[in-house]
């Protein structure tokens, strides 16, 4: 299974609730920090997919430059083995997420890793995934990375056979999330100037696979021209996050739109603070018709906490603003505006 999201719309507490499950694989930023690399090969070797977990590409390296609750490395702890020069993209989160002995799960991980013949990228990442699946006894996997629904047309296109979780919360205070958080304060910056060159990010998002295909070409050439030091920080407004949530939200209603009830679960971060106990019970069965554990469950009802609300503390004129941006997406998903 695969949680999709905007980000900042309560995706990771979805990933503390799941690991609590004892046969649950609960892989957090998994494809965060990897990336979309590893499809941009056919049938690779073991060697080679090893070097996409292992490595640090651009794409890492830019996600490491802030700090923030998902980038789980423990970087400042005396006997730490990485820096953030270094860390491999697979022990910043994912690992670390599922055990305290991260980095002997790693270096576990490298043979098995590297011994897998040449297949497509999408079948060596299964075969991860039910290895750690066995390590921990558990019966299935669900992976969550932040702002997923970016690139969720690749992942759905590469295991078919996945179900989805979409979580979503009101655009406004989503918004309002993203601007206190640095990788995003960096993707709306550059989304902003991509506009001055013509190119409209968050228009494409809607478009379906042509969309889908000009951000796969966007990103090399991002990271290889941007300097996210020299990003326009200071332009970027309250109404540039919410026209950019909105855009992902319109991304999931064609993405997602055509899938069964059975394959899809919507989840709103709102109900799941409300009523955390029925959502979770929820989640449990979509995932199977064995999963309502109740000690499990006991413990995973108090994951959820009330948020303060920030948007209707705003000046008339911003929460104008902020609304116009995202009302689409607001009116897709029935909040009202």
């Amino acid at each position: 299974l695969f949680v999709l999201g905007t980000g900042r719309c309560g995706s990771t507490m979805l990933s503390d609730i799941l690991n609590r499950h004892p046969r649950v694989l609960s892989l957090s930023e998994f494809f965060s920090f990897i990336g979309m690399g590893p499809f941009h090969r056919r049938r690779p070797t073991g060697d080679r997919m090893w070097g996409f977990y292992a490595r640090q590409r651009s794409h890492t390296r830019l996600m490491l430059r802030g700090s923030y609750e998902e980038l789980l490395y423990p970087f400042d702890d005396p006997p730490a083995r990485f820096t953030r020069r270094d860390v491999p993209p697979i022990l910043c989160a994912t690992l670390p997420h599922l055990t305290s002995r991260h980095d002997a799960l790693f270096d576990e991980l490298e043979p098995i890793v590297r011994n897998q013949p040449r297949q497509p990228p999408a079948d060596h990442i299964r075969r991860l995934f039910a290895r750690l699946c066995e390590r921990f006894g558990c019966e299935v996997w669900v992976e969550r990375s932040g702002a997923s629904l970016m690139f969720a047309p690749r992942l759905l296109r590469a295991f078919p056979e996945a179900r989805v979780i979409h979580i979503h919360r009101d655009g406004r205070e989503t918004a309002l999330s993203m601007s206190g958080h640095y990788l995003f304060r960096m993707i709306v910056a550059t989304m902003r100037v991509l506009r001055c060159w013509g190119i409209d990010v968050v228009g494409s998002m809607a478009k379906g696979t042509r969309g889908d295909r000009l951000n796969a070409w966007l990103d090399p050439v991002v990271s290889a021209v941007l300097n996210p030091d020299r990003l326009p920080y200071d332009k970027v407004t309250l109404a540039d996050f919410a026209a950019y949530w909105n855009g992902m939200i319109e991304r999931s209603e064609w993405l997602l739109g055509h899938l069964p009830p059975d394959r899809l679960l919507q989840i709103r971060f709102e109900d799941m603070q409300a009523e955390p106990e029925a959502q979770i019970r929820r989640l449990a069965r979509f995932i199977g018709p064995t999963f309502e554990d109740e000690a499990w469950l006991r413990e995973a009802v108090t994951i959820p906490q009330p948020t303060p609300l920030k948007f209707e503390r705003l000046p008339a004129d911003e929460r104008a603003a902020i609304t116009r941006a995202c009302r689409p997406g607001l009116e897709r998903l029935g909040y009202p505006p």
